[in-house]
């Protein structure tokens, strides 16, 4: 969280022509309620089913950009399911810069609404920063402007998107 993937994902989209769906509010759609309440009302068992459903089947399988949720790809099996569905990419900042982006909106962040949001962001970071790191190439936002992270993204993902297809077509013969 923090590291600007739906800011980052509805400027890439718009830059090769894709549609750009942010995955929680995919997930508040389908759900009728905010993630928030998801987490307060049902659990967080019942959300991360949620976006495993996301991920199964519940986008279009293709000419879309998805910003996933930040605990998303760290659930057993969904690192290889995203990367079935297409290419990933990691967006990666220093807890210094998620502590600073986060820290105005900790109530709206389920696993942030506690005494100390910093210590929790803290604790998700150093056990989720292994998974991010192997999810993909990994993009540094840090003190970076917008326009430069976005072309760093759409250079990989023309890159990879063409190995993509290679596999998806020798898959399918």
């Amino acid at each position: 969280m923090g590291t600007g993937k739906t800011t980052v994902g509805r400027a890439v989209a718009r830059k090769i022509g894709f549609r750009c769906v942010d995955s929680d509010h995919e997930i508040e759609r389908k759900a009728g309620k905010t993630v928030a309440r998801i987490f307060t009302e049902d659990g967080e068992d019942a959300f991360r089913s949620l976006e495993r459903w996301f991920v199964g089947e519940g986008h279009a399988p293709e000419r879309l950009v998805v910003a996933c949720g930040g605990g998303l790809v760290v659930q057993p099996g969904m690192l290889g399911l995203l990367g079935e569905r297409g290419v990933v990419v990691c967006l990666h900042a220093s807890i210094e810069t998620i502590l600073a982006r986060t820290a105005r909106h900790s109530r709206t962040r389920p696993l942030l609404d506690v005494e100390d949001p910093d210590a929790r962001a803290r604790a998700l970071y150093a056990e989720r920063e292994a998974t991010y790191k192997s999810a993909g190439t990994v993009i540094l936002t840090d003190s970076r402007p917008l326009s430069e992270i976005e072309a760093h993204v759409v250079r990989v993902w023309r890159r990879e998107a063409e190995e993509f297809s290679r596999r998806r077509t020798r898959g399918s013969s």
